[in-house]
């Protein structure tokens, strides 16, 4: 279980932030995938908590892009990370995760569900591949919606942003149901990532099945 030093903090939303890590010699990981994480402080170390990796498979350095949630009494871990500073460290495991890129198609996020896909996105571009994929993302409000000005400004990537909880904003407003896919689908026979609160997840997944999705098609964290 190494543990790795915190080399920069940067803020993404009023809640989200980027952590910069040391990374291990060896340590490799594929886009998508994620590991398990504690605090590395007396009484922290065994509150493992999974985070998705965000940086590039090639780079120098591990990212994080993590949600903190808070009122949790000072109980959970993101919460106690939210205080944290470079300099201290965090204990990274083993590598693991089903979400894993099978080919082009549509990523269908909700809120912090879009951490997974951060990595893949970034592989695409960096490597000029991006043409044939959208990504549709669901949050509460237009502060809520994590790195939109980065996957705006990939080349041949089409965003679809909805928010279910800001009535001010000029984006959608519609929940991701199955009168809403079908309006922005016009080829369910692609390949579809889900990440996100797992009801969703599941009824995204009956949904699309129900519209003529293969269900081999369709991938999401298991």
């Amino acid at each position: 279980m190494p543990s790795v030093k915190i080399l920069d903090i940067a803020e993404i939303t009023h809640n989200v932030r980027r952590y910069t890590l040391e990374r291990p010699e060896g340590y490799a990981f594929k886009p998508g995938q994620a590991t398990d994480v504690s605090l590395d402080e007396e009484g922290w170390r065994d509150n493992k908590h999974p985070f998705t990796f965000t940086a590039l498979a090639g780079d120098p350095h591990l990212e994080f892009t993590i949600k903190s949630y808070f009122n949790t009494g000072g109980d959970g871990v993101t919460e106690r990370l939210y205080g944290y500073k470079p300099g201290q460290s965090l204990v990274i495991r083993d590598v693991w995760g089903t979400i894993t890129y099978k080919g082009p198609g549509t990523f269908i996020a909700g809120g912090a569900g879009i951490t997974p896909f951060i990595a893949i996105l970034r592989d695409l571009h960096h490597n000029r591949k991006m043409a044939g994929h959208t990504l549709i993302a669901s949050n509460r409000t237009e502060a809520d919606i994590i790195l939109r000005d980065e996957f705006e400004a990939m080349r041949d990537l089409d965003t679809i942003w909805t928010v279910t909880g800001d009535p001010q904003s000029s984006l959608l407003h519609d929940r991701i149901d199955a009168k809403f896919l079908e309006k922005h689908i016009k080829d369910f026979g692609q390949n579809f990532y889900l990440c996100g609160p797992d009801p969703m997840v599941r009824e995204l997944r009956d949904t699309l099945k129900e519209l003529g999705a293969n269900v081999e098609n369709v991938t999401w964290e298991k």
